[in-house]
């Protein structure tokens, strides 16, 4: 069985705050970032591993079976656990059977508790048995998510004891841990040395970490279930209960809310969708609502917020998140942009996109045509967009500044300013310096949005209008150019056949090209650039087009953008599709079944109900990346809902 589930599918519990517990199918732990608690100090930022992992075995009068799965270096894999595991299943939340030689079964759970940085573990019997005891011994570290951990002096062991609970507070700095559970503890503090994070490896990154036990729980499991919980000392006083009786009624309690509470979320990509809100309580950004980027290692970013909105609150119907997340950002705008990030420890907001502040107009437009938008955040959100392309218009950071043309000029050496974003140490891979396709899709739309209500926007529309018309068009290759005027040099182009074009025709409320050009655009893209997990980023053939994915972070960062596909853009594409094959019910069964059916198939092949944030290039496209993606699932979301729906399922949802 567990040849069949692979190490590289993973799961995710996520608790609303930016903090979650993660691991893979196997059991065994492949990335620094898999843990039961992972925590944020700073919601969604300031992410903190608390507890790694755990050790779990079942002493019988047959002898002991392990119930868990370590990997050490060099490659060493220890603990039975694999050989006992009999299923997996991610829904409604991660559990494991497990079959020992004689028959006896055991249903292992974890779920985490939204909104309270908890995660529960239980154990349950499911055949009679007499004699069987549980063991559990959890792994500490208290370390930042992106680093790893090794053994020091000064980790303190020490352990409060009450009845019911266990504290430690291995690091006066770091919060501290707290087990709730209905069994006893012994104290036994012990180092385990040399765990190996084989994804991390496999990377190029620094991938063996030592962890603490400080001891060990034990349950008789033929009396009844057991529980574990583990929360932050700034959570515990949630959970806490006076007997091991009142503290299982506890958690019974919670499952049921939370099993309701998933059944009313609907399909299993709205149950997806909701990881990516959190609530934000940081001091340094907007309060409110968020979107993380990604698990398990990005935090809340501009462009990919804006991107992911209209699939995670807009086409489900989740107008006051929207409407939150859009107010608040609203309020950052400087010198005409919106930042990009929000750094985990408190520095300043970075500004370093051009296509963030636009992608926030896109969100903006759909927004406000629905009811939930109220005359006074109309005009909140129009000044905002207002002041965006006033700050464009009269130029701003890294040369971005409206030319003449009517289009948007962007760019300074070192500087990566579009979505393609990848640097190696100072070269910029792909640096997209000058009139950047996309970034003009997205600047004649946001033009577009604003002439509605103010009409001195009008005359520069137009004039970009035509000047896009007059200058991208690419009469070689039957399709657009990437950049023009690139290295802000007059007449000077990009030819190299990428993706970006497709936001001329598609993904965007205003296409730039209709008819026959806008058919050539669709067809050459499908033909080079289609795969079933999405978009590549280049065409294969084309200089620096890179097959894989894979290697050191320079080689990985070197090949980001040259050929790996990218989920996201699937929605613009599919959307395109539809504008220049017809609209109709024929049309949109085809495109369900030819673009959306292979990319819900990939839902089950890395972050279990989930879009990885890219894949390889070449067949057979293996995920890549950050397996649980906002901006993939979003684009999923938005063409299952919006692009691919009946007319009037689209009209009920604007």
């Amino acid at each position: 069985m567990a040849g069949d589930l692979g190490t590289e599918r993973e799961w995710l519990e996520a608790d609303g705050l930016g903090g979650y517990a993660s691991g893979t199918a196997a059991l065994v732990r492949t990335r620094r970032y898999h843990a039961l608690l992972l925590a944020a100090a700073t919601p969604p930022t300031g992410r903190q591993v608390l507890a790694n992992g755990c050790d779990a075995w079942l002493q019988t009068p047959q002898g002991r079976f392990d119930l868990s799965a370590q990997a050490y270096a060099p490659g060493v894999v220890t603990g039975s656990g694999l050989q006992q595991l009999e299923s997996f299943e991610p829904a409604p939340w991660p559990t494991w059977i497990f079959r020992l030689p004689d028959g006896t079964r055991v249903r292992h759970d974890v779920f985490v508790v939204p909104g309270q940085a908890l995660t529960c573990m239980s154990w349950k019997l499911l055949t009679p048995g007499v004699g069987l005891h549980l063991f559990v011994r959890p792994f500490l570290s208290g370390r930042d998510h992106h680093a790893l951990h090794k053994c020091n002096p000064a980790f303190r062991f020490d352990a409060d004891e009450a009845p019911g609970q266990v504290a430690w507070q291995p690091y006066a700095d770091v919060d501290g841990v707290v087990a709730l559970g209905n069994g006893r503890y012994r104290h036994d503090p012990l180092w385990y040395y040399n765990f190996r994070y084989e994804a991390e490896r496999a990377r190029g990154l620094d991938c063996d970490e030592d962890l603490a036990a400080p001891g060990v729980f034990d349950w008789l499991l033929d009396v009844g279930e057991a529980v574990l919980m583990l929360t932050t000392k700034a959570h515990a006083a949630e959970a806490t209960a006076s007997t091991a009786a009142a503290l299982a009624a506890w958690v019974e309690r919670r499952r049921a809310a939370e099993r309701a509470r998933r059944q009313q979320l609907g399909s299993g990509l709205d149950a997806a969708a909701e990881v990516y809100l959190v609530q934000r309580r940081s001091t340094a950004a907007p309060g409110g609502k968020s979107v993380i980027a990604g698990y398990p290692w990005f935090a809340d970013w501009g462009r990919d917020t804006f991107i992911a909105l209209r699939g995670l609150c807009l086409a489900r119907g989740r107008l006051d998140d929207a409407r939150a997340i859009l107010l608040a950002w609203a309020a950052t705008v400087s010198e005409g942009m919106l930042p990009n990030r929000f750094a985990d420890r408190g520095d300043a907001p970075e500004f370093n996109s051009v296509d963030a502040s636009l992608w926030f107009a896109v969100a903006v437009r759909e927004f406000v045509r629905s009811a939930a938008a109220s005359p006074a955040d109309t005009q909140t959100l129009r000044d905002a967009v207002e002041a965006i392309l006033g700050g464009y218009s009269r130029g701003t950071r890294y040369g971005i500044r409206a030319d003449t043309d009517g289009l948007l000029a962007c760019g300074e050496p070192g500087v990566q300013l579009t979505w393609m974003d990848a640097q190696v140490g100072d070269r910029v891979v792909t640096p997209r310096i000058g009139k950047p396709v996309e970034v003009q899709a997205l600047w004649l739309n946001a033009l577009d949005f604003a002439s509605s209500w103010q009409p001195r926007w009008r005359d520069v529309l137009a004039t970009g209008l035509a000047s896009f018309d007059a200058k991208f068009w690419n009469a070689q290759r039957g399709c657009l150019f990437d950049v023009v005027d690139a290295d802000h040099e007059p007449g000077r182009h990009d030819a190299a056949l990428r993706p970006n074009q497709i936001f001329a025709v598609g993904g965007l409320p205003l296409p730039l090209l209709r008819g026959v050009r806008a058919r050539q655009v669709v067809d050459v893209v499908q033909q080079h650039l289609w795969t079933p997990a999405g978009l590549r980023s280049l065409a294969p053939g084309e200089a620096g087009y890179a097959p894989r994915y894979e290697g050191d972070v320079r080689a990985r960062d070197a090949s980001y953008h040259q050929g790996t596909v990218w989920p996201w853009l699937a929605g613009a594409f599919v959307e395109a599709w539809l504008r220049t094959h017809g609209d109709d019910a024929a049309a949109r069964q085809t495109a369900r079944e030819r673009f959306l059916a292979p990319l819900l198939a990939r839902l089950q092949i890395a972050g279990l109900g989930h879009l990885s944030e890219i894949a390889d290039g070449d067949a057979p496209h293996t995920a890549r990346g950050c397996p649980f993606q906002a901006w993939s699932m979003a684009e999923l979301l938005r063409l299952d809902r919006v692009v691919l729906a009946t007319p009037n399922r689209r009209k009920a949802r604007t």
